[in-house]
């Protein structure tokens, strides 16, 4: 049987970021893969309509390029996550985890440093009790560069990797699919750039043994 992933992505290219290699590993596996997008770019919320229309042929290209099952969208304002109670993330959380019944779920790291990864981490971790949601088996957490490195500095909100996924031979196609991304990347030591995707891969690998790899918390598996 197929296993079905669930990646929640606060904002298109959290997903690249934090597990792109493991996505397409997952791919490469015949696993069904399923690509949760919280946030949306609207021009209520200021964005221009260039940058609208940008965004959506974005989002476009990189499902292609994953091959997702289904691509599913919260439709929530960029910024504007903080507005919506908890209750009410935790319900669309749970209609989500309903609707896919995913055997592995990738999350946001709890203490990144942007708030609206928090909020969406606290509601989907909400959702993952094994007698309401038996279906699932993994949960993890991703590392998202420019996010998860910004944590405040104390040891409780630290990000120790305990879970790593050998991605050598996804490196280069995981770069790829962020170029599309144009609009978030920038040169460094801004920390979203090709370089520095790469030289995190590669960190990790040197803790997994492998060429390149990504990161993760485990926070439970089922065996």
């Amino acid at each position: 049987m197929k296993n079905k992933i669930l990646v929640v992505a606060t904002h298109p290219d959290d997903e690249t970021l934090g597990c792109g290699g493991t996505i397409l590993r997952h791919r490469a596996n015949k696993d069904d893969v399923y690509w949760l997008i919280v946030t949306e770019t609207t021009e209520a919320g200021g964005f221009s309509p260039h940058k609208v229309i940008t965004r959506e042929k974005e989002i476009a290209l990189v499902s292609k390029a994953y091959g997702f099952i289904k691509v599913i969208r919260l439709g929530i304002p960029t910024t504007e996550v903080d507005q919506v109670p908890m209750k009410e993330l935790v319900r669309k959380m749970s209609v989500v985890m309903n609707e896919v019944k995913p055997h592995t779920v990738y999350l946001p790291f709890n203490f990144d440093v942007h708030s609206d990864h928090r909020s969406i981490f606290d509601a989907a971790y909400s959702c993952t009790k094994n007698f309401r949601f038996p279906f699932l088996r993994r949960i993890l957490m991703m590392e998202t560069l420019s996010e998860t490195e910004f944590s405040p500095a104390v040891k409780e909100c630290g990000f120790i990797p305990n879970f790593f996924v050998d991605i050598s031979s996804f490196m280069q196609k995981k770069l790829d699919i962020m170029k599309v991304y144009k609009s978030e990347m920038g040169k460094h030591p801004f920390p979203r750039n090709l370089n520095n995707i790469k030289a995190q891969a590669h960190f990790r690998g040197a803790s997994a043994g492998c060429q390149y790899a990504e990161s993760f918390m485990l926070l439970k598996e089922i065996g």
